[in-house]
């Protein structure tokens, strides 16, 4: 019966308790709930991430042009920022091509906010306290960890990944992963396998990964670690071993941020996918002032999937892809 719904009624009545939780939280702080277009005539460039397009045609028009369901509110809420709004949050539709399976759907809700004047430790410290307050009835009180990417590596594989050679970190994962991969394989592919196979699966209950290769950044500022290593002040939620949020110290260079929206087009280009128009409205939203903030994204039904005990997105959305 394709018809009903996908969760139980009791569950999407857990959902809409803790949306209402997030929202007393954001009041509470005084931050402004916005709300901003799910439609846009830029995509994102993230080459990991691939945009659904979709056909508008305006009345009479002999043609469509080509617009983009957005993968996350991020750069409309940066626009905000930078027009002054102060610290604001959002409980957005989200939507990202291919994602389809246990824990994504290709149309997903993403709760985002930014910070004005924060780095990235109150954020975290913030974070982890909107987590608690949602998860604590079915998971207690969690034990939070603070783990940099390199302290991650080096407790879990006695590996350094911003040290060792490329050749060193292709060795380590073929030495616990079965995969045939050619030996040009990007340094950061053998990494994201890493952590996805070693890391994720090895790390403490509840745990923040933080300061990632300066390669990783993406939308992130770069900065200097105790070592001395340039790293992407950026981090990562995880819960029971499933990633949670991913945060950014953000970006407020315009010229860094057209600089790597070309690097995203050449690494989509290298990996056969179409290039994405670099979103001008952003970087002109950068020249005018971006406020020094950090942000968050978390997914809104993985952290119901930890609240309620399963396993399955399609427990936790009305009507997930199938039942659409």
């Amino acid at each position: 019966m394709q018809w009903q719904p996908s969760a139980t009624l009791p569950q999407l009545r857990q959902r809409a308790l803790v949306l209402s939780q997030i929202r007393d939280f954001f009041r509470d702080r005084n931050l402004l709930e916005v709300d901003t277009p799910v439609m846009s005539h830029c995509g994102v460039s993230d080459p990991h991430i691939d945009s659904i397009p979709v056909a508008f045609t305006p009345d009479g028009a002999p043609s469509s042009q080509t617009m983009w369901l957005m993968s996350s509110p991020e750069y409309a809420m940066k626009r905000l920022l930078a027009a002054g709004s102060g610290s604001i949050f959002q409980i957005a539709k989200a939507f990202r091509n291919g994602e389809a399976g246990r824990r994504h759907n290709p149309e997903f809700t993403l709760l985002e906010w930014y910070r004005v004047g924060f780095e990235l430790e109150p954020l975290m410290a913030e974070v982890a306290e909107l987590v608690d307050r949602v998860l604590e009835p079915q998971l207690g009180q969690l034990q939070w960890h603070y783990w940099s990417y390199r302290t991650a590596f080096e407790q879990i594989l006695k590996l350094d990944p911003h040290t060792s050679t490329d050749a060193e970190i292709r060795a380590c994962a073929l030495s616990y992963i079965d995969i045939q991969m050619h030996e040009s394989t990007p340094r950061d592919t053998w990494l994201d396998l890493l952590m996805s196979h070693c890391i994720e699966p090895a790390l403490p209950q509840a745990c923040f990964i933080y300061d990632y290769p300066a390669s990783q950044a993406a939308l992130a500022r770069l900065g200097v670690d105790a070592q001395g290593t340039t790293v992407a002040r950026r981090f990562e939620v995880y819960i029971n071993s499933v990633e949670l949020a991913n945060g950014y110290h953000e970006l407020t260079d315009a010229n860094e941020q057209r600089q790597r929206f070309t690097a995203d087009n050449q690494a989509r280009c290298d990996l056969g996918k179409p290039e994405m128009v670099a979103d001008q409205r952003l970087i002109e939203a950068l020249q005018s002032g971006l406020p020094d903030c950090s942000g968050v994204a978390l997914g809104i039904e993985r952290l119901l999937m930890l609240a309620l005990g399963e396993t399955d997105i399609a427990q936790v959305t009305a009507f997930n892809h199938r039942r659409a």
